[in-house]
């Protein structure tokens, strides 16, 4: 049982990561179509809120490694 939960928690941990990638090519893409004139305002509104759920979805799986915990691996809750 207890190297169930060790698998399940690798799992978790590498999901985070892969989701924390994730957030940061996002946040690059969003800061490089916001610096240009002709950028897509409906498209920018879609990787924003793509952005929030990808943030959203590390929060949860966060707590599920670390209940008592909030905060992201950059500090912020």
């Amino acid at each position: 049982m207890r190297e169930h939960r060790e698998v399940k928690a690798e799992v978790l941990r590498d999901r985070i990561l892969q989701l924390e990638s994730e957030h940061g090519d996002l946040d690059r893409l969003i800061d490089r179509m916001s610096g240009t004139a002709d950028y897509d305002d409906l498209e920018l509104q879609r990787l924003k809120k793509r952005k929030l759920k990808v943030k959203d979805n590390i929060i949860l799986l966060q707590l599920q490694l670390d209940p008592d915990s909030t905060k992201t691996s950059d500090g912020h809750a």
